[in-house]
């Protein structure tokens, strides 16, 4: 695992809620960590920054309250930060790209970088194709506005070919995985843990990844009205310093992660040590301080 930390960002953004996709409902019954008077909304995906922190014991004696809402990908999480719906959640390298179309406006203030060979095209193995070149004229599954979505389009671009070439259809992972199961797809662009499943539980094998083309970056993206709340600003702020704490702990203990990671999303113990292993690079960093903003005093 690559251990270099990026500096994290300050940055407008603003958001694309028709073109990102995907359904904007979430997890949210009965999932609040801490306590006191300040409420930290915060949006996550399915074994993500709550599995990571709760593993680590960086959810232990807040003095703020977190409650959290489970998204299906990136897109539709930032749609919800977009909408005030949540205060803070953590995307891909994609989605923020796609949330720079319009008027909306969030406020990226951390980023991480994780190794990019976990965002993969997948195909069947007895599929004849054996190169992106090939796949002119198939049709893909892709979550649009997703990390994946890059990926494939970077992979076609580099083979010479452009989106007008293939069919692309445009699915939440789950929806994505029964197609490809049921052969409705020629190809699946996808990112980990998804990849790591679909290569231990399917016929599957990796046609490209996104090695030496896409970035691998994460990032923390929060609503311009919840860092103008003083004291939810401050919670913001340690709440990405614990990610940072709990990042480290992942890189210290991947196989005990994995276990953890295992419970929460439901996948093999297998397939979440091949992701753990496959995909995760470097900690999560914390942006500089706004004025008057991110004290010290502890979530």
């Amino acid at each position: 695992m690559r251990s270099r930390t990026l500096p994290a960002l300050l940055l407008p953004l603003t958001l694309l809620p028709a073109a990102c996709g995907g359904a904007t409902s979430a997890s949210t019954a009965d999932n609040t960590d801490g306590k006191g008077e300040v409420t930290l909304n915060v949006g996550d995906q399915k074994g993500g920054y709550e599995a990571i922190l709760r593993a680590s014991g960086e959810l232990d004696d807040l003095d703020c309250r977190i409650t959290w809402s489970t998204f299906s990908s990136g897109p539709p999480l930032l749609e919800a930060v977009n909408a005030q719906a949540v205060d803070i959640g953590g995307v891909g390298n994609t989605p923020p790209v796609f949330a720079a179309g319009s008027d909306s406006r969030i406020v990226v203030v951390g980023a991480g970088h994780d190794s990019s060979a976990g965002e993969a095209i997948v195909v069947p193995k007895d599929s004849p194709l054996r190169n992106p070149g090939q796949l002119k004229g198939r049709s893909i599954a892709v979550t649009q506005g997703s990390s994946a979505h890059y990926q494939l389009v970077a992979s076609l671009k580099k083979a010479g070919l452009g989106v007008s070439d293939v069919k692309l259809k445009y699915l939440q992972p789950a929806d994505a995985l029964a197609a490809f199961n049921r052969g409705m797809v020629d190809a699946w662009a996808i990112w980990d843990p998804y990849t790591s499943q679909v290569l231990r539980s399917t016929k599957a094998r990796v046609l490209t990844t996104g090695e030496s083309l896409v970035n691998g970056l994460s990032f923390q993206a929060a609503s311009p009205a919840a860092l103008r709340d003083a004291k939810k600003s401050e919670a913001i702020g340690d709440l990405l310093v614990r990610l940072q704490r709990a990042q480290t702990w992942v890189f210290k203990h991947p196989q005990a992660w994995a276990k953890v990671w295992a419970k929460e999303t439901g996948l093999p113990d297998e397939v979440a040590l091949d992701a753990v292993r496959r995909s995760y690079g470097t900690r999560v960093t914390r942006s500089r301080r706004p004025p008057n903003s991110w004290g010290s005093r502890p979530c």
